[in-house]
């Protein structure tokens, strides 16, 4: 039998409580001095100096990555109740969307970071918009084999959707006014049901978005 080194447990536990905290000081340096905060800010907000920050952490992308996992966390818990949706699709469609945008708007500096900072690459696999889509795409995956099609469109509708409405959002927090909060939802739920409906369509299945779906089983 391994013996296991007491010492080195508690040494790899108390790194792990340090980068959390390190982590939870550079959420709130991105709030506060926005996506372009600097090592020296985030460093200055947990009130270490820089060279002891990354003694914690691999290099900038190290810490960049444990962001997006954080954040990652964070609208995970605040979408939890989406995941066991009830009502019509509509109904369905509008309380995700006014969720994630609620979030959006609320961590606003939090997503252009992580926008700038990982965007498209590997390491984004991790962040907030990989979580929902793989969320979505389970979803996606129970309705379609609910209705005796194939699942596999599942994760590209997925994706496809997170991209857009990512996108459309980022596009609305830059230039605000020309559309209410309650517009933007509306419009992006007129959006989403379409391109849903049309693969629905193209396996002969027909919804009426106002009316209640059943949950489908296993979710």
């Amino acid at each position: 039998m391994t013996k296991v080194d007491g010492r080195a447990a508690r040494w790899a536990g108390q790194q792990e409580r340090r980068r959390a905290e390190f982590v939870d000081a550079a959420l709130a340096a991105i709030a506060e001095h926005g996506p372009d905060v600097s090592t020296e800010q985030i460093a200055e907000r947990a009130g270490v100096a820089r060279t002891r920050l990354y003694r914690h952490f691999d290099g900038a992308p190290d810490l960049q990555r444990a962001i997006a996992r954080r954040a990652a966390e964070l609208v995970t818990a605040e979408l939890e109740p989406l995941w066991h949706p009830e009502g019509s699709p509509n109904e369905m469609i509008a309380a995700a969307i006014s969720t994630h945008l609620r979030w959006l708007t609320e961590h606003a500096q939090l997503h252009r970071y992580l926008v700038r900072t990982l965007p498209a690459t590997p390491e984004g696999a991790a962040d907030v918009r990989g979580t929902i889509a793989r969320h979505l795409s389970g979803l996606f995956t129970g309705y379609l084999t609910a209705f005796g099609l194939d699942p596999a469109p599942a994760d590209t509708i997925a994706f496809g959707l997170v991209g857009y409405v990512e996108s459309a959002t980022t596009r609305w927090l830059d230039h605000p006014g020309a559309l209410t909060l309650a517009q933007l939802t509306a419009q992006l739920t007129g959006t989403i049901w379409a391109m849903l409906d049309h693969t629905l369509r193209a396996g002969g299945v027909e919804l009426d978005p106002d009316r209640p779906l059943p949950l489908p089983d296993g979710l």
